[in-house]
């Protein structure tokens, strides 16, 4: 009894080789676990953004790649046990699994330093994100495609066989993709001559296009309009479009007329003169940039004057609150010299009526004619 018990433990040893290759991968994944948890703890201290991202993105493929390592391992033995055909494929699916989990480490990576290189917590000199978002994207594209190559060298097919047949057939989907090459050559134009950036405030005159770019894509740019809407334009538009960035202008205009009464045209230049003096001690104007207030058109029924300056600043909503207080202090002006701001008026005159001619007596007593009315006594 106890041989024939010995002897199958010997001959089923391998299920306890099993379990505890099984036990092994789920104290190593804990383990793991605790590792990267510590190792937070420590990285969040220094903001170094590679530690960072090396630790972001080794968290998901190292935990899935020791399962992967320890069932892979298990299947071998049960495999070599049970003598199924199946079980050949495991050792080809291992190695591919290993490869795609080298590639999403990678991609992932590179997604992390592309996010955060911009952030000024981690750099005081940050990048650009439009360059940053450029390099991010070439990086992830060649890492696929060096994983897509490496898997296929790992299952026995011809990289070179694999090359000349991607060369042969990229001329067909050249002819039959037309429009994504168009795409994708313009997000490159877009990256390399850098009309616009992420965060830009766009526009164009050639179509209604205006709002906040938010991502350029190899295939689509978004844009989100000023009521908040998604707008995905294909990056070929921007080839043979025309596109305003007010985000990079370095100031923002006052351009005003501004009209006074017919009858203030004796203080009229010492309005001029003040409204001017004013703009010229003014915090917000930038006084190295054209500054002009002239008297400028004798009006249907004002004296106009025009006021031309630049604000310093270029932020929206800045500009407006600027212009309204020069606006109000120019009417203060006004009213200071007693003079008023005209508004359209017209005068109309009424020629006096024609009296009797001297000497020439009315007809009192003349008898009315047939079918007059006589009036009065």
């Amino acid at each position: 009894m106890i041989e024939n018990t010995l002897n199958y433990l010997l001959e089923h040893s391998w299920v306890g080789l099993v379990f505890l290759i099984v036990l092994g991968t789920v104290i190593a994944r804990f383990t793991a676990k605790k590792f990267f948890d510590r190792l937070a703890v420590k990285f969040e201290a220094t903001r170094n953004l590679y530690d960072d991202g090396l630790l972001d993105a080794a968290r998901k493929p190292l935990g899935l790649g020791i399962w992967i390592v320890g069932i892979s391992w298990a299947a071998e033995i049960v495999g070599g046990n049970a003598q199924a055909e199946i079980f050949a494929y495991v050792e080809p699916a291992r190695e591919v699994a290993v490869i795609w989990l080298l590639v999403w480490f990678a991609v992932r990576f590179v997604r992390f330093v592309e996010k955060n290189v911009s952030d000024k917590e981690y750099r005081d000199d940050p990048v650009d994100e439009t360059t940053a978002s450029l390099v991010g994207k070439l990086l992830r594209i060649a890492v696929i495609i060096t994983g897509v190559l490496v898997v296929l060298q790992t299952l026995g097919f011809s990289i070179a066989g694999v090359l000349a047949a991607g060369g042969i057939g990229g001329i067909a989907i050249g002819f039959a993709a037309r429009d994504l090459l168009a795409n994708f050559f313009g997000a490159l134009m877009i990256f390399l001559d850098r009309p616009f950036s992420v965060g830009d405030w766009i526009r164009s005159p050639d179509r209604n296009i205006e709002g906040t770019v938010e991502e350029i894509g190899w295939r689509l740019t978004r844009i989100r309009t000023f009521d908040q809407r998604p707008l995905y334009v294909p990056n070929s538009v921007f080839t043979s479009l025309v596109v305003e960035n007010p985000s990079r202008m370095h100031n923002r205009r006052i351009y005003e007329t501004i009209g006074v009464r017919y009858d203030d045209v004796a203080v009229l230049p010492e309005i001029i003169a003040d409204v001017e003096s004013m703009l010229r001690s003014h915090p917000a104007i930038d006084r190295s940039r054209t500054l002009m207030v002239n008297f400028v058109e004798f009006g249907a029924s004002s004296l106009d004057f025009f006021v031309y300056t630049f604000t310093r600043t270029t932020v929206w909503t800045e500009f407006h609150g600027i212009k309204q207080e020069i606006l109000f202090r120019i009417s203060d002006i006004v009213a200071s010299h007693g003079a008023e701001i005209a508004f359209p008026t017209q005068t109309l005159l009424v020629p006096p009526t024609a009296e009797p001619s001297a000497g020439r007596e009315p007809s009192a007593g003349k008898e009315p004619l047939a079918g007059e009315q006589q009036l009065g006594p």
